[in-house]
């Protein structure tokens, strides 16, 4: 994965801009192709990037456990095992 395209710089970006409490789609990121969204959040390991804000369209997590405990710290909520996508989902 080249994360130096324009393209994955581009989804970087805003899974950055996503704020503390709220989340965004892989398909909000790239509409059409979430799971290129999904591999250039794969392959970028820094800490600057707040991955865990990037849910799955129907609210599940990706990452589990660990990506549950992050959310739930932001104060985001949910509604059994997945992120209540009408209270805290951001427009693209």
């Amino acid at each position: 994965m080249d994360l130096h395209t324009r393209r994955a710089r581009r989804i970087l970006e805003l899974v950055k801009e996503v704020p503390e409490g709220f989340v965004r789609t892989y398909g909000d990121l790239e509409p059409g192709a979430p799971r290129f969204a999904g591999s250039v959040l794969a392959a970028y390991q820094r800490p600057d990037v707040p991955w865990h804000r990037i849910v799955r369209a129907d609210g599940s997590l990706a990452k589990g456990e660990r990506q549950r405990r992050l959310l739930e710290a932001e104060g985001v909520p949910f509604r059994g095992e997945r992120v209540d996508l009408r209270v805290v989902r951001l427009p693209r």
